[in-house]
């Protein structure tokens, strides 16, 4: 009896590390998600992002309030390209079609790393929480999660025209996707990534003028930075949903929304960029994973726009590093793991009662493990040689 159950686990596990399995996993959460939203008119994202298109090809600002959505869009002017073939559509179909191509990109992302296939799977499933998370509010963040991965993986495999590519397709459409020029160092060949990072930004750029015109387009992108530069004073607030950073929690806990960005972005920069001073490590790929972690990371708990749906790209960091880890993985990062899926990914869902969750909101505390995690990330990579790493390639 005891052999049979083994042997059933034993089925169920290699059943669930199927790459199939996953992906079929991922599109039932997209379909149902955005059906369930839509079905209960609760996709105010959505139409957000299908009106990108329809203001550019009509020539209005991209950055005003509109009265077919509360709320106004933050998305560059190439985003009208890329929402425009759901946004012809009807609401319903394009809304879960709409999370159907995000978690293939996420996917995509994810499947392109370098490692061994078990791996990347146990990435995908990691992720798979909070990539439900953000499918309920159909963001891009998953697949910007998706397009950072493939900055990496792309130039990790020397395909420099392709990693620049995603690098400028991700910052032309939300900034965010710039963080890929973490990776800069890791290439031989910079001049190729260089003249192919600018000629991607060239078309990309001029891209949505093809629906508009150039003088619309240029206007749009200035109109985009004051958009930003206004939300991010918004998100401030003691209040708000979004500003789920380092900085976030500490505006919070002192209930001061006065704290500036500026002394903790450079703080942050200063750590983040130290493991760069250990050239020598350069060429293992587990110290590669583990910038590529970092990156993902840093790049949420040190927005001030970060949102719980924006946890998917800091998860997929975290993911990351525990995977990396070698194994057996010592007690404390199985610790840290655990505290981390549970207060970031799990803190949003009826596991915790109403007031816990309103606390854990209000606090910021859904960043907490993210920034002891990305401590602990730099640590590492100051400390440890990587050459002892063994990642399956496989």
């Amino acid at each position: 009896m005891s052999n049979s159950k083994n042997a059933n686990l034993n089925n169920l596990f290699s059943f669930l590390l199927k790459k199939e399995c996953v992906i079929a996993i991922y599109l039932l959460l997209a379909i149902v998600a955005g059906y369930k939203q839509y079905h209960h008119h609760s996709y105010n994202n959505y139409l957000i992002f299908k009106y990108v298109y329809w203001h550019t090809v009509d020539l209005q600002n991209l950055y005003n309030n509109y009265p077919e959505y509360l709320d106004s869009n933050h998305y560059g002017p190439l985003f009208s390209i890329f929402i425009a073939p759901f946004a012809l559509l009807p609401d319903g179909l394009g809304a879960v079609l709409w999370n159907v191509a995000n978690v293939l990109i996420l996917l995509w992302g994810i499947y392109s790393l370098p490692i061994s296939l078990n791996k990347r799977t146990i990435i995908a499933w990691i992720c798979a929480h909070e990539a439900l998370t953000a499918l309920f509010s159909f963001q891009f963040n998953i697949a910007l999660t998706g397009l950072i991965l493939l900055s990496f993986s792309y130039l990790i495999k020397k395909k420099e025209l392709q990693s620049a590519f995603f690098i400028a397709f991700g910052t032309l459409v939300k900034l965010y996707g710039i963080v890929g020029l973490a990776f800069f160092f890791f290439t031989k060949n910079k001049l190729k990534f260089i003249i192919g990072g600018l000629i991607a930004f060239a078309v990309l750029f001029a891209l949505p003028m093809v629906i508009s015109s150039p003088a619309f387009v240029i206007q749009s992108y200035t109109d985009w930075y004051h958009s930003l530069a206004h939300k991010n004073d918004l998100n401030a607030s003691l209040t708000s949903f979004q500003d789920i950073s380092l900085m976030g929690m500490v505006r919070r806990a002192t209930g001061n929304i006065n704290i500036p960005n500026a002394p903790f972005l450079l703080a942050g920069l200063v750590l983040f960029g130290l493991p760069y001073l250990r050239i020598k490590q350069y060429k293992h790929l587990g110290f590669r994973l583990m910038l590529l972690a970092s990156t993902l990371i840093f790049t949420v708990i040190f927005s001030s726009g970060s949102e719980s749906p924006t946890y998917i790209i800091a998860f997929a960091g975290v993911a990351i590093w525990f995977t990396v880890q070698q194994s057996p993985k010592k007690g404390w990062i199985i610790a840290l793991f655990i505290f981390a899926f549970i207060l970031t990914s799990l803190s949003p869902t009826d596991i915790f009662p109403r007031p816990v969750k309103e606390f854990i909101r209000l606090y910021s505390l859904k960043a907490l493990p993210c920034v002891i995690i990305w401590l602990t990330i730099i640590y590492q990579m100051m400390k440890e040689d990587f050459e002892s790493y063994l990642i399956a390639d496989k």
